[in-house]
């Protein structure tokens, strides 16, 4: 059947726009995808009537991939699929494909096409209030690729799900969290979705109502960015879930990898403990893909603090330049300040001036400038093709005592004591952590992006300020500011 479906469906993207599909944040499903989400599930036991939702439908795709594998399950006779689509573009065929599935499936199959709103119409009954239905309709399977698109803070869906957003929220999440309240106790979610999702705070909310009242079961990750839909030219970084809705967290989760969607017969498998995979109190989510990463986060998760605890937090350079050209320079002037940037932090050092254009600023305002001490600058932004996520550079005030402050451009972070200047040993022990392996190693699982976001470098588990002290002291004797030194001089702390 899918054969057939997913030809009609390629038949409509070839002759509607694609900035069409775009206001719906619409990417279709491939055909080996779609089969191999259907074949996540479980194989039901004695259940001979199960239903079935598929929220953000499109034309069908994934129903029909749920109906294929149902073919294949004896003990199943009856299937009640309800489909939520509200582009009026791709009614049409959505209709046309699910009659064609019932016809031609060896099951009773019934459907449902729901044209609301599929995030509004179901306010009341998330949110438990007056004129709700107290008794809503919750399915056994929920299966979906929901739309990619990011909305305001005060559009009708975020508000009615404000109990899981952060500023303005993507509809993806938005749509997962609505199918997990759908589903019935111990019911299945099937979700391909952006991994973006697994760390940082502006998914914090999001997290913790997921996986809270849901647990991953499996994940599925692609190497290839781009090579996930077909037909689109979609760069972003895409997961498969396997969700179960219970509030009991499984000993160990399943994370398999493909190159893209045309490989799922070439599959890596690897399974870890539920808790290497989720932890902590913000329930990131750390996708490993090899025995070698998941040693990385047992090393590390000994540690049971991080920067804030021991009294130091990394934070976002002040200034942005293109928002204050007026009060940039390129030379030394009465008043001027030396401005910090990433092209500054050179081989663990901090280089300045280095004759750059707009390296100086002249400026009384208190937001746009900091003490001069001791920190750790660390850029913000990397190549993808760089080998190593975290870049980091001494800065000590006693090499710039002419200043009594300096400025940081917005595309650096920096390491700052919370209640005084850090020590010098305390700097060099930081540099210790952030520039060796082991933490860039950890870094990456953590973040699939290229941005070195300072919230979840805030929650990185950490030894306690004497260690750390001490590794600084080690480095400062040694002189060698090498990854290689620094990943000698941490092993003795976390081999």
């Amino acid at each position: 059947m899918l054969e057939k479906i997913i030809a009609l469906t390629n038949l409509y993207i070839d002759h509607m726009p694609k900035k069409e599909r775009k206001k719906y944040g619409q990417f279709f499903t491939s055909m080996e995808t779609a089969r191999f989400m259907a074949n996540l599930y479980e194989k039901p036991m004695e259940k001979s009537y199960v239903t079935v939702l598929d929220a953000g439908a499109g034309s069908g795709i994934l129903s029909c991939a749920f109906l294929e594998w149902a073919e294949q399950m004896d003990c199943i006779t009856e299937i009640e699929l309800t489909c939520y689509e509200n582009d009026q573009n791709v009614l049409g065929l959505l209709e046309e494909n699910l009659e064609y599935c019932r016809k031609n499936s060896k099951k009773k199959v019934t459907y449902h096409i729901r044209t609301e709103n599929y995030i509004t119409s179901q306010y009341l009954d998330f949110n438990g209030m007056i004129g709700g239905n107290p008794d809503p309709v919750k399915y056994d399977y929920v299966i979906g690729n929901p739309p990619y698109m990011k909305i305001s803070k005060n559009a009708p869906e975020a508000t009615a799900m404000s109990e899981v957003c952060y500023g303005a929220p993507n509809l993806y999440f938005l749509f997962a969290s609505m199918g997990l309240f759908n589903m019935k106790e111990n019911g299945e979610m099937v979700y391909i979705i952006p991994r973006s999702w697994t760390s940082g705070a502006y998914f914090r909310r999001f997290r913790q109502y997921f996986l809270t009242f849901g647990k991953l079961e499996h994940i599925h990750l692609f190497v290839s960015r781009d090579k996930v839909f077909d037909k689109e030219e979609v760069l972003q970084e895409t997961i498969i879930i396997k969700v179960r809705k219970t509030a009991i967290s499984p000993a160990q989760v399943k994370i398999t990898s493909s190159k893209s969607n045309k490989d799922f017969d070439e599959i890596t498998s690897l399974v870890v403990p539920y808790g290497l995979v989720v932890s902590g109190e913000d329930f990131y989510v750390y996708l490993v893909t090899d025995d070698e990463e998941v040693a990385v986060l047992e090393r590390l998760h000994r540690f049971h603090q991080t920067l804030p605890d021991i009294g130091v937090k990394m934070k976002t350079g002040l200034t942005v330049d293109f928002r204050n050209w007026d009060i940039l320079r390129d030379e030394e002037e009465d008043g001027a300040i030396p401005l910090f940037y990433s092209q500054h932090i050179d081989h663990g050092k901090v280089q300045f001036p280095i004759r750059k254009e707009r390296e100086y600023v002249v400026t009384d305002q208190r937001g746009l400038t900091q003490d001069n001490k001791n920190y750790l600058f660390v850029k913000r932004f990397t190549a993808k093709e760089e080998p190593r996520r975290l870049q980091c550079g001494i800065y000590l005030a006693k090499n710039y005592p002419q200043y009594a402050k300096i400025s940081t451009q917005n595309k650096i972070n920096f390491i700052d004591g919370l209640s005084g200047e850090m020590s010098e040993c305390l700097v060099y022990g930081l540099y210790v952590l952030f520039n060796s392996t082991l933490y860039d190693e950890y870094y990456r699982i953590l973040n699939g992006s290229t941005q070195v976001n300072s919230t979840e470098i805030n929650s990185m588990p950490v030894p306690d300020v004497e260690c750390i002290q001490e590794m600084g002291r080690k480095l400062m004797k040694t002189k060698d500011l090498s990854e290689k030194n620094c990943d000698l001089i941490l092993e003795g702390y976390c081999g």
